[in-house]
């Protein structure tokens, strides 16, 4: 008989459970280290389409791979053991048809083992999300600012002012974005990240879904936040308004390869303490 160590992972049902509890912590993570130390704090680690930008220097989400994101996936995989891991389905791996968005998001669970997958879209997407979950697939939703739309939308600017401004006006209609949290929270999803959504209208969609929201540039009543690492950490050259930098890493990364560089240079490095020296005999 094989004995097989319990994993207690945080899963899709646990953060399902939060809506209207305490907050749930979200950042991303692309590598096995990061996500050692992501995962002595977070609730839910994303592995985000988001590296093609921070670990390739793409300008945009569109060109990142699914081969890309099974592999980071399963390095966080690798480096966690208690959040849920959830990777991006990337740009082209799930729009065609909801057949091509089941291959492609078993082929993510089984290489990865991770335990969810995001998608962007709301209403159109909605159909989708319904046959992956209903076959297993545990799907995080993606609504407002979808970054794989970033052709058609033409920048990332933030959605929903028009709908926002009605609901800080008093009425009660449900405008497009709401449609789309209704859509995506009834087809099954178990949360929602909100992106670059106007405060009132980000708020409002937290208090008519059934399943938690996720905030990036919404709104602080939002179930839960997430920011990219990278972001908050200073090692973006830029970075969007709603992200707040906790450390200021960038100019101190620098300084120490330009002090690395220097000391290279005037052969202060290495010092005796960091070579191989041979012990006198006898």
């Amino acid at each position: 008989m094989s004995v097989q160590t319990a994993v207690k992972r945080k899963t899709a049902p646990d953060i399902l459970k939060r809506k209207g509890g305490d907050p749930i912590v979200m950042l991303t993570s692309y590598h096995a280290h990061t996500a050692a130390l992501v995962d002595r704090y977070c609730d839910v680690i994303l592995v985000g389409d988001s590296l093609g930008n921070v670990m390739h220097g793409f300008e945009t989400t569109v060109p990142v791979t699914l081969d890309m994101m099974i592999l980071q996936g399963r390095a966080v995989m690798r480096g966690s053991k208690e959040a849920l891991v959830v990777v991006d389905m990337p740009f082209g791996s799930y729009e065609a048809s909801k057949e091509q968005a089941f291959h492609s998001a078993a082929r993510v669970l089984k290489e990865t083992h991770c335990g969810a997958v995001k998608m962007e879209g709301g209403v159109r997407m909605a159909e989708t999300i319904e046959f992956l979950t209903t076959r297993g697939i545990p799907v995080m939703g993606h609504i407002g600012l979808t970054p794989q739309s970033i052709n058609t939308l033409g920048s990332f600017k933030s959605q929903g002012k028009d709908e926002a401004i009605k609901i800080a006006a008093g009425e009660n209609g449900s405008g497009p974005f709401q449609q789309d949290a209704i859509a995506v929270a009834q087809a099954g999803a178990f949360s929602m990240v909100v992106e670059a959504v106007a405060e009132p209208l980000a708020r409002r969609i937290t208090e008519i879904v059934q399943v938690p929201t996720i905030g990036i540039g919404a709104s602080n009543a939002c179930d839960g936040q997430v920011l990219v690492l990278e972001d908050m950490l200073g090692l973006s050259p830029w970075v969007p308004k709603f992200v707040k930098r906790y450390g200021n890493l960038g100019p101190g990364i620098e300084a120490a390869i330009q002090d690395y560089a220097k000391e290279v240079r005037s052969r202060a490095f290495p010092g005796p303490e960091h070579v191989y020296g041979i012990k006198p005999k006898g």
